[in-house]
């Protein structure tokens, strides 16, 4: 039990180290080979920040542990919606300015929908896995139409801001980029096996250990930077962090964990875990939309989404089950 908890530990501090790194030389080295700021923003550091979550998922998948792979990305995205979204709105409200974020909540809620589509019969095929992959490909697509349609929008504006303080020569932009791969790939090998070494040895499901310190600990990174913006006043980038990651652990990290294995799914995942996340992907539409105005998440919805939160963990312990 010692071995498998310090690999788990050292893990996650490697895993939110390198991801840090490897998300800011990302970043710099697409802005200088003059990617637009706003799919820098979209793609880069809204997607970037979920390459924790997926390469643990595909790791996990590979070495037979799937179910830790869904845990890790269904609940990193309720960690997203409910923790990360709370906290900062409770250190600034997150007004929605962007046209760009306004148009992905709707296809958050529909991305959403169509993984309860696909996993309400108990399984994730192959098939299943390709499909939420076509459609991020779909994505992939549209946010590079999108980008070059929307260059004053607040998102690319902010990005812009973002990149021109952060500006790193080119040389050790790549250098970044690769050291963060490299120990991303390592440290999350460290993670699935203490992981599943914990999963095993206190008799839970690995689905469990997926949910609650997997998903804690590869969420870090969109915690950071959330908070990080938040306190800067770029209020799209945090709710753009967390959108992309969200869109991309439910379409990108299931879809490829499922190609490498399909997956049995367990049915409290149906019944308590899948309704939390579609419910907070709804919530979140609410809130973001604005129906009676410019969309804005205060911080007395910070304070619900906080205690949300914390109502689903204690809900999630309540019904912990040891596995055969």
């Amino acid at each position: 039990m010692l071995m498998p908890s310090l690999a788990m530990l050292t893990g996650l501090v490697l895993l939110v180290w390198s991801a840090d790194r490897f998300v800011d030389g990302a970043s710099a080295t697409a802005h200088h080979f003059t990617m637009p700021p706003l799919l820098v923003g979209m793609l880069i550091v809204g997607f970037g920040t979920s390459a924790p979550e997926m390469v643990v998922s595909v790791l996990a998948a590979s070495a037979g542990s799937p179910g830790l792979a869904l845990g890790n990305a269904w609940g990193s995205n309720i960690l997203n919606m409910a923790l990360i979204l709370g906290i900062t709105a409770l250190i600034t409200p997150i007004a929605v300015r962007s046209v760009i974020l306004r148009k992905e909540l709707p296809i958050l809620i529909a991305v959403t929908a169509l993984s309860a589509f696909l996993v309400w019969d108990g399984l994730i095929t192959r098939w299943d896995a390709l499909l939420l992959l076509t459609v991020f490909g779909g994505l992939i697509a549209w946010s590079i139409v999108a980008a070059r349609g929307q260059h004053r929008d607040t998102l690319a504006v902010e990005t812009a801001t973002a990149l021109h303080a952060a500006a790193m020569p080119l040389r050790r932009a790549l250098l970044w980029l690769g050291l963060g791969l490299l120990v991303l790939v390592g440290s999350s090998r460290l993670l699935v096996w203490g992981a599943v070494s914990i999963a095993q040895t206190l008799g839970v499901s690995d689905v469990v250990i997926g949910l609650t310190v997997v998903a804690i600990g590869t969420s870090l990174p969109e915690l950071a930077s959330c908070v990080v913006a938040a306190r800067k006043g770029e209020d799209d980038i945090a709710l753009g962090n967390v959108l992309g990651s969200c869109l991309f652990n439910t379409l990108a990290v299931v879809g490829l964990a499922g190609t490498i294995a399909p997956m049995d799914i367990e049915p409290s995942l149906l019944m308590r875990d899948l309704p939390m996340m579609a419910g907070l992907t709804i919530l979140l539409f609410v809130m973001g939309w604005g129906f009676r105005g410019p969309g804005r998440i205060n911080r007395v919805e910070g304070s619900l989404l906080v205690l949300a939160y914390l109502g689903y963990t204690v809900w999630l312990l309540r019904t912990l089950a040891p596995v055969a």
